[in-house]
């Protein structure tokens, strides 16, 4: 297959005319729409690599480092902690306990609540340290391939060190193997999700959309609309096996659960067994991923400088990136409000059906089933209609969004608002039902948004908006909830958040204009990975002899 050449000298974006190219050049009087270019250094997606791709998500499903871990955690802090009502040594559990739970923090105490924020909050912190230090050192050579079997190992590791949890008095280690579980947990989702651009753009149809391109059977249009629509199969693909995997870890914990559910050690087997699941499924992309290196590291430089120096060129620049960084900006605050919203519920969750392994996991299969269900169908619809990944995602967020609204209504009754059983039932089907879309959508945007060849570099960026965002909300909401002693005070602010972040989104965001931006700001760009920050002085150059930006 021919190589798809680039103009040597990009036109910016706003002189840019959609148009037909034939065989890769300009029709007359108008200019080429900028389409990325793919190597053919880069080996075609195999059958068992993409599956081997599908299998390490559905085991990184977030069963054990995101949910019982922290049920884990929050079971055994309360249980050591004592009710402020009633003073040191009594229990939280008690028949006649206020509600209330504290630990000895600091010289005084922190409700249990607040903990366990804290260590979200810690957590995505750290989380920020490591996308913006080594996120996009990933882009250069095999670091990135080796980087998400080191955070891999290590999640697997602080997993099966749960088995020793077994004593109130452990609380403290149990927070800390929770925040090194949930850390690198958050660690392999922004890797793995890195992997999928380039994937994407190598699967057989990609190349055959690619061929009939540059052979002028399609035009540009038609070609980036087909490009997104494969986008969109494989991410939403991947999202459906990680609620199959869901489901299926859910259903094989209740074969220990059920006969096992007096024993005292039986949450610490299920978050054993569950880890098991992952290393079996997720071993697989490890031994069949294929090799597709970046650039080598600029002279001089160092894997733990370069991301920075990269982002710090990125955002100098980011006039010829404009959506690319309103999508990121505006999705951290969505994602910190919906983050540490699902936080929130958890937490009441937890307290209302006493930190029960078997009772959230019927829960938890009530959301996967649901999740697993609507991604599909999102999928089918979209597929059919040629719907644009954009309208789909503000489909997914119009409804998520309400779920801090419904949390609002609790702080004025005690019959609605997460105060009854039924309404968590409700919350992890309504959560399926629109949350998983929502992942896998928001995932194809950045896909769209990010500039061929820096995947690890930009998808780090969208991980410090996703997973590590969480650093507003946790911190606000505990200062809440240590001031009021209630933990429904923390919805209003979270509704704010997500209103405001996804009105940006909807309206101040044009994926094809941006994903044209990416294209031309990577070409642009390109040999900067081999000469670092040369391109500094190339854009100097280049604005003065073009007069504007």
């Amino acid at each position: 297959m021919s190589k798809a050449v680039a103009p040597e000298n990009p036109v910016p974006s706003h002189e840019v005319e959609d148009i037909e190219p034939v065989k890769g050049q300009a029709v007359a009087g108008k200019t080429q729409i900028a389409i990325a270019r793919i190597s053919d250094d880069e080996p075609l997606v195999t059958r068992k690599e993409l599956w081997s791709y599908y299998l390490y998500y559905n085991g990184d499903n977030g069963v054990g480092p995101n949910g019982y871990s922290m049920t884990l955690f929050q079971a055994l802090a309360t249980a050591a902690g004592f009710d402020p009502v009633k003073g040191l040594g009594s229990s939280c559990t008690a028949d006649d306990a206020s509600g209330q739970c504290v630990l000895p923090w600091g010289g005084g105490t922190k409700a249990v609540s607040s903990i366990v924020l804290v260590a979200n909050g810690v957590s995505f912190a750290v989380m920020t340290t490591i996308f913006t230090t080594i996120g996009s050192a990933a882009d250069y050579g095999t670091f990135g391939r080796w980087l998400l079997l080191v955070v891999t190992c290590i999640c697997w590791g602080a997993q099966f060190a749960s088995m020793s949890l077994t004593e109130p008095s452990r609380w403290g280690a149990a927070m800390a193997l929770y925040m090194i579980g949930f850390i690198t947990y958050g660690a392999t989702l922004v890797f793995y999700a890195a992997l999928f651009p380039r994937l994407a753009r190598n699967t057989p149809h990609a190349r055959y959309l690619r061929e009939k391109y540059e052979n002028g059977e399609v035009s540009a249009e038609e070609y980036e609309i087909e490009e997104s629509m494969e986008k969109n199969r494989i991410s939403n693909i991947s999202t459906m096996h990680s609620n199959i995997g869901y489901i299926a870890t859910l259903c094989l914990n209740l074969s220990l659960l059920l006969p096992l559910n007096s024993n005292p050690k039986v949450n610490n087997y299920v978050l054993v067994f569950t880890n098991g699941y992952w290393v079996l499924t997720g071993i697989w992309w490890f031994i069949f991923q294929q090799p597709r290196p970046g650039p080598p590291l600029p002279k001089g430089e160092s894997y733990l400088t370069i991301g920075w120096k990269q982002i710090w060129l990125a955002l100098k620049q980011y006039k010829k990136l404009p959506f690319t960084f309103i999508y990121l900006f505006s999705f951290f605050l969505l994602a910190d409000g919906l983050n540490t919203t699902g936080t929130l519920i958890s937490i009441c969750q937890n307290d209302k059906f006493q930190f029960s392994f078997l009772k959230n996991t019927y829960l938890g299969l009530s959301q996967a089933i649901t999740s697993t269900i609507s991604t599909l169908g999102f999928w089918y619809i979209q597929r059919y209609w040629k719907i644009s990944t954009k309208k789909m995602f503000i489909v997914t967020n119009v409804v998520t969004i309400m779920i801090p609204l419904w949390g609002m209504i609790g702080i004025w009754t005690d019959k609605l608002g997460f105060h009854n059983v039924w309404e968590f039932w409700a919350y992890n089907i309504v959560f399926g039902l629109f949350q998983a879309p929502y992942y896998a959508f928001s995932q194809t945007m950045m896909a769209e948004l990010t500039p061929p060849g820096y995947d690890n570099m930009f998808f780090g960026l969208f991980g410090l908006s996703n997973r590590a965002s969480s650093m507003i909300g946790p911190n606000v909401i505990q200062a809440i909830i240590d001031n009021t002693g209630d933990n429904w005070k923390g919805f209003p602010f979270l509704f704010a958040l997500c209103v405001c972040a996804s009105v940006t989104i909807w309206f101040a965001v044009d994926i094809t204009k941006g994903r044209r931006d990416a294209v031309r700001w990577a070409e642009e760009n390109r040999y900067s990975a081999e000469f670092g920050n040369a391109v500094d002085e190339r854009d100097s150059l280049d604005s003065k002899s073009k007069g504007h930006d």
